[in-house]
């Protein structure tokens, strides 16, 4: 294994471990999205570009976007309150 992926498998460890201990909602959401980012470029690295690809549309993508629009909808991103 190269050093990238052994980088790239360290930062998937992280992640996987950091979001359910973020306190906050929208760390959560991004922790999540780097992840799916990490994981993205390390199926480009063990040379999956099919799977590189489909993750970094849907899980960094679509999912980000549904995360975020949730997040606005329940009111727990700042300045979405209506007064």
């Amino acid at each position: 294994m190269t050093l990238l992926e052994n980088i790239l498998l360290v930062g998937l460890i992280v992640c996987a471990a950091a979001v359910p201990l973020c306190k906050r909602l929208l760390a959560s959401v991004i922790v999540y999205l780097s992840f799916s980012v990490m994981l993205a470029v390390l199926w480009s690295v063990l040379e999956s570009p099919d799977l590189a690809m489909t993750e970094a549309a849907v899980g960094a993508g679509v999912s980000g976007i549904l995360f975020f629009l949730t997040l606005k909808k329940i009111n727990a991103l700042k300045g979405t309150r209506d007064e």
